[in-house]
């Protein structure tokens, strides 16, 4: 690890210091820029008025519900969401977020398990929220984000403009409301079918603490704008993409939606932008496409990144002037990416930083809050996770004889436990405090995480030997022919041992372009036959793959869109 000074911070134990601080610090930056209507203008919020929203549904909530609750989320990324979030933590209870992908029975499901009485929800949610309403005996009140005149709802709004009223007749219950930021606060599902997700408690120093490590490794500017689009209900945009730029200053843009990417970079020129991989790979690959496109485009690039190379020895960098155009595509500013949720090809990190964009990836978990390892923006390796984040104490359990073992870790971002299953929660905490991750991995030499694999996904052959599914999955992804993969273990009987098999979903575009348009399925299984023969090269024997699966449509996947291996 090398010995750079970490970047300040300022100390919070909860949410309310948090915007009161942003108040104080940063009080002429806008904390959000959102839209009140698909493809209209964006609208800026400052602190000041960002406070006030908070006091105003804050106190009318209060109001409503009489006692500390359970209040749900259910809506894509509004305004209504961040001002709701911060109204609940910091006065009425504890807040559960909620998956909008998710269907009504599920969504009921998870109310009930998670004891809520209130759900605050979209005017896109309304026919999920119709249907609690008939199913779901535990929720009392069923608040809409927008106005309606149905009888069944209450309306946002209007809670707010009574909480006004109140305040000004002097209620100062909701900002004087005691917070205890070591109790559970947060109630998060983990992505997963409803009979398997867990419900992570979290309290607010949990995740305060979390954004104060994440400070210390990555710099953000005040005069940052920042672009969310990822869900809010995760933990990952949560934490880093609202709270945490709260936190330092920063003004969040909200993106209307993926198909709003590329317009809503250049109207909101942003600087910072969370990603998971498959979002980096896709603009990768358009800028591949049209790099490809013709040779003297190739070559001109291809100097153009030796050149730059060549004169940031002298620390002259002419990136953003080389790489206008590619920029451009981003809105022109950015400079900050920071990826998680999966890992990611290093090569694709470093063509980002080649072209003057900072690429980092971390590693994280809702059990964690969720940051446990962060690659810094001053000291990095793109094929590691990062560092562990500072006030933790993170190490490999059980190693192997290659050092591969369990990350355990043990902090003040570790979660409170899953709520109301003891059985889970002593599953995954030891008797010494530590959580056990499920990844598997090392540490090097320099201090970096490095992950090979999940626990649950491990293949063990007949000879005792380890083979990570991960690892083969990640060099297929490699070539351009495959789209997706999952490598599992099965029982050869005339061996007698476990064989490797491949079942693989190719990108059939260019699968044609090899091809031609019509390939028969005998075509495209020797194709793929020769993607693993090329894989198996770079394997040991124990490791490489007896068995090619063609599989002619996508895996199945969970709402964060990651694949079902099971």
């Amino acid at each position: 690890m090398k010995n750079i000074p970490l970047y300040k911070i300022y100390e919070v134990n909860n949410f309310r210091e948090i915007v009161k601080k942003r108040v104080e610090l940063f009080p002429d930056t806008p904390v959000f820029m959102y839209k009140q209507k698909k493809g209209g203008e964006y609208v800026s919020v400052l602190p000041k008025e960002y406070e006030a929203d908070i006091n105003e549904f804050g106190t009318g909530l209060k109001a409503l519900l009489k006692k500390p609750s359970r209040v749900a989320i259910l809506s894509e990324t509004k305004y209504e969401w961040y001002v709701s979030y911060m109204a609940i933590t910091n006065g009425n209870g504890c807040v559960v977020p909620l998956d909008k992908e998710l269907k009504s029975d599920d969504l009921e499901s998870m109310l009930k398990r998670a004891e809520v009485d209130t759900l605050i929800f979209s005017r896109s949610k309304k026919n999920v929220a119709d249907e609690l309403i008939e199913k779901s005996s535990s929720v009392k009140n069923f608040i809409c984000m927008d106005d309606d005149d149905n009888p069944n709802y209450l309306g946002w709004h209007k809670i707010k403009a009574d909480g006004k009223k109140l305040l000004d007749d002097g209620d100062t219950s909701f900002i004087d409301a005691p917070i205890n930021e070591n109790e559970m606060s947060i109630l998060l599902f983990t992505s997963g079918t409803t009979s398997k997700s867990k419900a992570v408690m979290l309290s607010q120093r949990n995740i305060c603490t979390n954004v104060m490590q994440m400070f210390q490794y990555v710099n953000f500017y005040n005069d940052d704008i920042f672009l969310s689009m990822l869900p809010l209900h995760h933990t990952y945009e949560c934490t880093c993409g609202f709270i945490a730029q709260v936190y330092r200053g920063t003004t969040v843009a909200v993106c209307e939606g993926l198909r709003y990417i590329t317009t809503n970079m250049k109207e909101a020129k942003p600087s910072c932008i969370l990603m998971v991989p498959a979002m980096l790979q896709m603009f990768y690959k358009s800028i591949q496409k049209k790099l490809n496109s013709d040779p003297k485009i190739r070559r001109k690039f291809d100097f153009g990144v030796k050149l730059s190379s060549f004169l940031l020895k002298f620390n002259i960098d002419i990136r953003k002037k080389l790489f206008k155009e590619i920029l451009d595509t981003f809105g022109g500013n950015l400079r900050l990416l920071v990826l998680g949720g999966a890992p990611i090809d290093p090569d694709i990190l470093g063509f980002f930083q080649s072209i003057g964009i900072v690429a980092i990836q971390g590693y994280g978990l809702t059990e964690c809050s969720p940051i446990l390892a962060l690659n810094r923006d001053v000291d990095f390796k793109n094929n590691s996770a990062g560092l562990p984040v500072t006030m933790m104490d993170v190490k490999v359990d059980n190693p192997d004889d290659d050092g591969i073992g369990e990350f355990i870790a043990k902090g003040p971002s570790i979660f409170l436990g899953y709520y109301g299953d003891e059985e889970a929660t002593k599953a995954v905490m030891d008797s010494d405090g530590y959580y056990h991750t499920g990844d598997l991995g090392y540490i090097d030499e320099d201090g970096f995480v490095i992950i090979t694999g999940r626990k649950k996904n491990v293949i063990i052959a007949k000879n005792g030997k380890n083979v990570f599914p991960e690892e083969i999955e990640y060099l297929l992804s490699l070539n351009p022919l495959v789209c997706e993969s999952v490598v599992s273990g099965i029982h050869d009987d005339k061996k007698d041992d476990i064989i490797i098999v491949a079942t693989i979903y190719p990108d059939m575009d260019q699968v044609k372009a090899q091809l031609g348009d019509n390939p028969s399925e005998e075509q495209i299984q020797n194709l793929l036959e020769n993607v693993s023969a090329e894989v198996n090269e770079k394997l040991q024997n124990y490791k490489k793959i007896k068995k090619t699966v063609y599989r002619p449509t996508e895996f199945e996947k969970n709402t964060s869109k990651k694949i079902k291996r099971y």
